[in-house]
């Protein structure tokens, strides 16, 4: 699987990916919704649970890669959640915290929402975002998407406040 926008090529991402997934899921200021940054065996982990998605799903999160320098600067992709005794497809994204503020997770969401959309057939998807990640937020709005539900996700031993943001497909 292979996505490309105007500035981005979004892949599946591999072993050789390990040491620019550590420079986003290792650094304690782009994982602060996560309660903190991850360990070695945690992106281990992460990378891991990716390859499995790719294998059970088709699909998970995938390298963001510019195409400018062939560099990996964050990721983003779909997921399966749970949410509501239920599961529900996320766009979801984490991106190097020097490439914040530059579109980049805006323009990879749109692409992740569309791929889901005319790709998958889903008919809706869906972004969890914590209450207090107002980029994040801010990329769900610029992604069509308004916010439907708050509820509290319990994770790494801590209660979290979180929103639900959600788009529709157009028919």
């Amino acid at each position: 699987m292979v996505l490309e926008t105007q500035r981005l090529t979004l892949r599946e991402m591999t072993q050789g990916d390990f040491l620019a997934l550590c420079k986003i899921l290792q650094d304690a200021d782009v994982m602060y919704a996560y309660e903190g940054a991850f360990n070695l065996d945690e992106v281990q982990a992460w990378l891991d649970k990716q390859f499995k998605r790719y294998k059970e799903y088709g699909f998970g999160m995938w390298a963001v890669v510019l195409k400018e320098t062939d560099k990996m600067i964050g990721q983003c992709g779909l997921s399966m959640q749970d949410y509501n005794n239920s599961k529900i497809m996320e766009v979801g994204y984490l991106f190097q915290k020097e490439y914040w503020h530059n579109g980049y997770a805006s323009e990879a969401a749109i692409a992740c929402k569309e791929y889901a959309f005319d790709k998958l057939n889903a008919t809706e998807v869906y972004s969890i975002i914590r209450d207090t990640n107002t980029a994040s937020q801010n990329v769900a709005i610029r992604n069509g998407m308004t916010c439907i539900d708050k509820f509290i996700k319990h994770y790494r031993g801590v209660d979290m406040p979180h929103v639900l943001f959600s788009v529709k497909k157009v028919l």
